[in-house]
């Protein structure tokens, strides 16, 4: 099952989207359908009315989660491009909804920054609540999957050792266009995904997410021995190598920029970069 949040003339709408129409559901995003007991099996069992998927515009597939937890250096990739070990556990740092746009939306480009990456990812997203979670616990709270750039101010992010001001500016964060639950992908809760990154038509990015260091499954067990996770929040599982900072020389994306992030199976985001 595809799910989605389309803007319409009268606010937001999650819909459940079958080839090339979509099926309303009685929910005005999908973040608020994922709170209701039996989200599933209402959105599956939506019926009408149909109508075709032509020009829809995608909010944020979930416009407001409660957590975005993101995960850094996961990929055995990106964790040697940066002349690191592979980890012993993850490395958590955290996002919030402000700074999320939708999957075809201007990527703004902050005046405080000269070195705003690209870093195409994974998205998880939380479907049932867990607190301490097994693995197979964890595997029944994984609602679906869904595509985020996690666009970096790379030179807030090493002001300090915390990351956290580089990874948050306000409308940087592509994420969608949909929700795929995890039986229409190949390896379900644990997918191997070809995941591709271009800027200005340029392949930068380009890997498979089965390269993961910690896969979603053991990223739900660990952040939820933390916190509880809830439905809507969302776990951003890292990125592959290929990132513009780790480039000699360096670079970062400039006015007018085009950002493409895609992962098989899932869709695509196309971005512009612009100056507010």
């Amino acid at each position: 099952m595809r799910l989605a949040t389309i803007r319409t003339e009268d606010g937001t709408r999650a819909v459940r989207l079958d080839g090339d129409h979509y099926v309303g559901l009685d929910a005005a995003d999908v973040g608020e359908l994922l709170l209701r007991p039996g989200w599933r099996e209402a959105a599956a069992a939506a019926d009408g009315p149909v109508r075709r998927a032509d020009g829809l515009t995608f909010a944020p597939v979930v416009p407001r989660p409660g957590k975005i937890v993101c995960v850094g250096l996961n990929y055995r990739t990106h964790i040697k491009e940066m002349g690191r070990d592979l980890p012993q556990y993850p490395t958590l740092f955290a996002k919030f909804a402000e700074a999320l746009v939708g999957a075809d939306d201007d990527i703004e480009l902050p005046p405080e920054s000269a070195a705003l990456d690209w870093e195409a990812e994974l998205a998880v997203v939380i479907g049932r609540p867990v607190r301490r979670a097994t693995a197979a616990q964890a595997a029944t709270a994984i609602a679906g999957f869904s595509v985020l750039n996690d666009v970096t101010a790379r030179d807030w992010q090493f002001r300090t050792r915390e990351w956290l001001q580089g990874k948050t500016f306000e409308d940087t964060t592509p994420f969608g266009p949909v929700l795929v639950t995890p039986d229409e992908l190949p390896g379900g809760v644990a997918p191997a995904l070809a995941i591709t990154c271009l800027v200005d038509g340029a392949v930068t990015q380009q890997a498979d997410t089965s390269d993961l260091v910690f896969s979603p499954v053991e990223l739900i067990s660990y952040v939820s021995s933390i916190l509880t996770l809830r439905p809507g929040d969302v776990i951003a599982t890292g990125t592959p190598g290929g990132v513009g900072h780790a480039r000699t020389p360096a670079r970062y994306l400039t006015e007018g920029a085009h950002l493409v992030t895609e992962i098989a199976g899932i869709g695509r985001l196309s971005n512009r970069v612009r100056t507010p």
